[in-house]
């Protein structure tokens, strides 16, 4: 394995001042035993931090911030949360946490909701400083692991070119999506985020900073995407652009009932004949109802054949209309940001579940799932199982594979019932050869973690001891204990 070398030049030493009180001291050591942090009056005691070019920050609404995401269900407050200059603080911090058995997580934009990115007594590492889009050529960008979405899309589609697929909330970090697999109505042409991706850098558990890509240390690479950052932290990735259409041509359908629904989705994937395809079901009064959303992107005087594009999907009703391309992509963001100022728990569950399985599995979860107990969108539909092809990502075995992702903010008294009717849903969709995306909050143990990776779980577990052999990574998720 080819390293990347970790001392180019000589770094300027960047140490941040913990306020107590009205005093300021500077934070020079670190106390192994009292898992605290020491000022210069008693450093002696303590071993001296690491050279940064970023800040290692310490104050009490730092780590409170790193102690929560949108979920708003587990809080875990590290002792420190770094600021990264660079990427070579990234390796130092890991190779810090590896001397002194700290657990290290890499956080994006917090949007995770059961504490993945959370580690609890050890180092959050903040990729926020960490968002420069360094180049944008042809059909690749070359971005950190801290850009957004919604910055990197903005930067491309002024380029005529976009990543083949985002997910429907373009505030999410690379890096952040990358480490899960990132999954949007545009999977069901091109696969998951992670099926598009071309390079990494990467900073292993074990602290060596690796260039890898399908080609170059391709066991890491392959690791890493969709690894849920058991093995490496992301730093930068090259992701892969085709050209961006200027307009997209929304086709709302209505359906009176599920099992209509989803064969106008089967129909609609097995020719693929929009350009993003996904579905949303609402409570109503008497029940609830069904949307089929395709869209056809499309640059003028080109324009999408409407009848051609509905014809078969056999709709009680629809709507049809023309946003532009990036503003059909950002169609939601305001709304997240919006509801993020609620500060309102949100008990997700996201399953990918057998086609053959979906009708009946997803009558079950509606039969017992009240309005407000949805809370917020309930998301689904198909992927082709086929275009999703990172060993770590796991899903169902059958050529299609339905996404159901219930998308709640609840009220607090509400999260204890709801994460016990996550867990029996998730069971029951287990029972029936599903999967379930780890975004959402479903309490499992290390048990329920083998059983998900399944045969591939003694592969997963030989690159966690290959690249991460202390356990310093991703403590949050709670695959190993």
């Amino acid at each position: 394995m080819r390293r990347v070398p970790t001392e180019p030049r000589k770094l300027q030493i960047s140490r941040r001042t913990l306020l107590t009180g009205a005093a300021a001291a500077t934070v020079v050591a670190f106390d192994p035993v009292g898992l605290g942090w020491l000022t210069e009056a008693d450093a002696a005691q303590g071993v001296a931090i690491p050279d940064l070019d970023g800040e290692l920050v310490v104050d009490d609404e730092s780590r409170t911030e790193a102690a929560d995401d949108y979920g708003n269900i587990v809080h875990r407050k590290p002792i420190a949360v770094l600021r990264p200059g660079s990427v070579l603080d990234v390796v130092r911090v890991v190779r810090f946490a590896n001397q002194h058995q700290l657990g290290v997580a890499m956080r994006g934009q917090g949007h995770s909701t059961y504490g993945q990115a959370q580690a609890g007594g050890g180092v959050v590492i903040d990729s926020r400083t960490l968002a420069t889009i360094h180049r944008i050529t042809g059909d690749r960008a070359v971005v950190d692991a801290g850009v957004q979405w919604l910055d990197l899309i903005k930067a491309t589609v002024a380029q005529g070119a976009t990543p083949p697929v985002a997910t429907d909330y373009l505030g999410l970090s690379v890096g952040g999506t990358l480490s899960v697999g990132g999954v949007g109505g545009a999977t069901s042409h091109h696969g998951l985020q992670v099926d598009n991706v071309l390079a990494l850098e990467v900073v292993t558990g074990a602290g060596d900073l690796v260039r890898c890509s399908p080609n170059e240390n391709g066991d890491l690479f392959r690791s890493v995407l969709g690894g849920l950052g058991q093995f490496g932290v992301i730093v930068r990735a090259t992701v892969r652009l085709i050209p961006a259409e200027t307009t997209a041509r929304v086709y709302h359908l209505f359906y009176p009932d599920l099992a209509s629904f989803t064969a106008a989705q089967r129909t609609a994937l097995a020719d693929r004949r929009f350009s993003y395809l996904e579905g949303q079901i609402a409570p109503t009064e008497s029940g609830w109802s069904y949307q089929l959303e395709g869209v056809a992107y499309y640059t003028p005087p080109a324009a999408p054949d409407d009848a051609a594009l509905t014809a078969g999907l056999n709709a009680a009703g629809s709507e049809v209309s023309d946003l532009p391309y990036f503003d059909w992509l950002n169609r939601i963001y305001d709304l997240v940001e919006q509801l993020k100022q609620l500060d309102l728990p949100g008990p997700w569950i996201n399953v990918f579940i057998p086609d053959g399985a979906t009708d009946a599995y997803v009558t079950d979860v509606l039969a017992e799932t009240s309005p407000a107990d949805a809370g917020g969108v309930v998301l689904l539909y198909p992927v082709p199982r086929e275009l999703m092809t990172q060993r770590f990502v796991m899903l169902p075995n059958t050529p299609v594979v339905f996404l159901l992702a219930l998308l709640r903010a609840v009220s607090p008294s509400e999260v204890p019932r709801l994460l016990t009717t996550n867990r029996a849903q998730y069971d029951k969709v287990k029972a029936l050869g599903g999967t379930h995306y780890p975004v959402g909050a479903i309490p499992l143990t290390p048990t329920d973690w083998q059983a998900h990776y399944g045969p591939r779980y003694p592969e997963f577990a030989a690159a966690k001891r290959r690249y991460d052999p202390k356990h310093v990574l991703a403590p949050g998720q709670g695959i190993f204990g």
